[in-house]
């Protein structure tokens, strides 16, 4: 095929703007089993019984016992239920299966730890395969009594082979009634937290380097309804008081993910926090009219805002102390919803203009992000104050992304309130609503990401308004009955994780990002790529994408540099449109690194086709 002629001439003489430290971030919300069953590492499933009303689903009987939901006699207010073993011989008892299994690994130390009462001996854990044939694990731990008391225990696998099949059991030592609450069982963890996250999927955050973490996540913000809205406060504290709730995506949450959480893992990502406040609406139509029935939860995120930022003299500084962690948590942003586009009630400008003057008024620093963007008509916008961001979601196809890319940005006012593009996302071709996508992959293809680098260009050309953007959803869980929306950045099972082309996409803008934004426009065809500077060295990093099939051969002219260092470093993303990444093959298509010489203030390259290219060079 011939090679296109094209010329991409990037200006060294100045920088047209800064690049927002902040740019590139996370987005998360409890879908797909992103927390539960996902980055959260609790193994055990419905560790409280409280998952279903009439069953102890995911818990099964062991050598003949009678499993049922007994709430005569509670943990405390919070642990309503607990789960009734009638133990008709020695060896019975209950087990759990899990997020579709237990991820055995050898030589690990899991985490045990429940309450218990009842006279049947001493206890005895196992982790083993579902047959019952192969034992991975397994503790003993003595007798309990009439009243409930916590019991804690290892239990540590020997040199075994990785897999999932496994279950968790409980069994009695002699027959008698033994009853359970807050079962849990927890793998080591990223910087071994105390109820902290899986390790591989923490590092495949890491490795992107990101500016901030926006949570608790947009719909989950919300809820179904106002009584099942992520209400923080149930989420802080000892896990025997958080009572959990419904997610709005079928599923219940245990609200081990609760705020604190949160906050550590930006702590543990070098990561700001970027805060969604619920603003009295929820997904089904509820709201909160403006006024005085809506000032409850303006005084509920005040508070939040409290916990996160105030001193340990303050109520809920003190109570995020006593939580363990006395040091006040950096804050900048606040949203104010979650796609308050959808609320039909027209209600969101009043509710907004009171959430917006009562942060104000307290923290006048902060800056308040609506959820209504320029994506959306004028009509639904926020009129009666100016929000300080515009949060923008774009879901499109990869083609569109491709197309509107080169001019998406150049049309906004640069004057006008900050852009926070808090969800995007290219799908191949099937919309991710539409029932069809169901058939298709979790996690997309190269096609995608192709779309996906298209959009990150235009952002980060636009990165100095453009200050903050996060891809969505995350995560998903690949098991059956795990996803609930595609497509998703990382997928996973209980064992393993892998990113899609897409996550490869973003890691190689995320990670190679200069401070200063230099002009950049390309003569022959239209501009997908974009140019930042590291203002300290001069060090430039071009992104270049390429979605066709045809190689395009470039004149890369560097205008006002003086010198360059003749050898430059070229990472390259390049696969054909349907290649994918899976479990079965995780590194099908990733980055590869190499070194060109000959470098001068104008020189030749030659992108493949189905490419995303960064050049790293050094001006002199």
């Amino acid at each position: 095929m011939k090679k296109q002629n094209l010329t991409l001439t990037i200006d060294t003489t100045k920088a047209t703007g800064k690049v927002s430290p902040l740019h590139y971030g996370l987005m998360t919300e409890e879908i797909n089993y992103s927390y539960d069953g996902g980055l959260y590492a609790e193994l055990i499933r419905n560790r409280a019984f409280l998952d279903d009303a009439k069953n102890p689903v995911h818990w099964s009987s062991v050598g003949g016992a009678t499993l049922a939901l007994d709430t005569a006699l509670p943990v405390n207010n919070v642990l309503t239920t607990s789960l009734r073993v009638e133990a008709t011989a020695a060896g019975a008892g209950a087990a759990n299966d899990g997020y579709w299994g237990f991820p055995i690994t050898p030589n690990t130390n899991d985490k045990a730890s429940f309450f218990a009462r009842g006279s049947v001996g001493a206890l005895t854990l196992t982790l083993q395969s579902r047959d019952g044939k192969t034992i991975y694990a397994q503790t003993r731990v003595s007798a309990v009594g009439e009243g409930w008391k916590k019991v804690t225990a290892t239990l540590k696998t020997g040199n075994v082979a990785p897999t999932t099949d496994a279950i968790f059991t409980i069994t009695a030592e002699k027959p008698g009634t033994l009853w359970l609450s807050l079962v849990s069982l927890f793998p080591p963890t990223w910087n071994n937290r105390p109820n902290g996250f899986r390790r591989d999927l923490m590092q495949l955050l890491v490795d992107l380097k990101p500016g901030f973490l926006r949570f608790p996540g947009g719909n989950y913000l919300e809820g179904n309804t106002i009584a099942t809205r992520f209400d923080w406060k149930k989420t802080i504290g000892p896990l025997e008081t958080r009572p959990g709730h419904p997610c709005p995506w079928g599923y219940r949450s245990s609200d081990g993910m609760g705020l604190l959480e949160f906050l550590l893992w930006c702590e543990d990502m070098d990561a700001e926090p970027v805060l969604g406040v619920y603003a009295g609406y929820s997904l089904r139509g509820e709201f909160v009219k403006p006024g005085p029935d809506l000032e409850p939860y303006v005084q509920e995120a005040l508070e939040e805002i409290e916990y996160i930022t105030g001193s340990t003299s303050t109520k809920w500084g003190a109570q995020r102390a006593k939580d363990g962690h006395p040091k006040p948590f950096k804050l900048q942003y606040v949203e104010v919803g979650n796609e308050d586009f959808f609320d039909r009630s027209g209600s969101y400008d009043g509710r907004f203009a009171q959430f917006y003057d009562a942060i104000k008024a307290k923290y006048p620093n902060l800056k308040v992000v609506s959820t209504v963007g320029n994506e959306q008509p004028a009509s639904k916008r926020v009129k009666s104050r100016k929000p300080d961001a515009l949060d923008e979601h774009y879901y499109r196809k990869a083609a569109d992304f491709i197309r509107d890319s080169p001019t998406h940005f150049d049309r906004y006012d640069r004057k006008g309130p900050e852009i926070f593009v808090g969800e995007w996302a290219a799908h191949e071709e099937i919309a991710p609503w539409l029932p069809p996508s169901r058939n298709l992959p979790a996690t997309p293809s190269m096609k995608a990401a192709l779309g996906d680098a298209a959009f990150m260009t235009a952002m980060e050309r636009h990165a100095d308004f453009v200050t903050m953007q996060c891809y969505a959803p995350l995560f998903v869980n690949i098991n059956p009955g795990g996803r609930q929306w595609r497509p998703d950045l990382i997928g996973y099972d209980a064992l393993r994780s892998y990113g899609a082309p897409s996550y490869y996409a973003l890691k190689l803008f995320s990670t190679s990002v200069g401070d200063e934004l230099l002009k950049v426009s390309l003569a022959g065809a239209p501009l997908l790529a974009s140019v930042t500077r590291q203002s300290k060295t001069g060090k430039l990093f071009v992104k270049y994408v390429n979605p066709g099939e045809t190689p395009q051969a470039v004149t890369l002219q560097l205008a006002g540099a003086k010198s360059v260092k003749p050898e430059a470093t070229v990472t390259t993303l390049a696969a054909p449109p349907d290649e994918t990444n899976s479990m079965e093959n995780p590194s099908k298509v990733i980055s590869k690194t190499t070194k060109i010489g000959n470098i001068k203030p104008e020189f030749s390259y030659t992108f493949p086709p189905y490419s995303i290219t960064l050049i790293t060079l050094e001006t002199r």
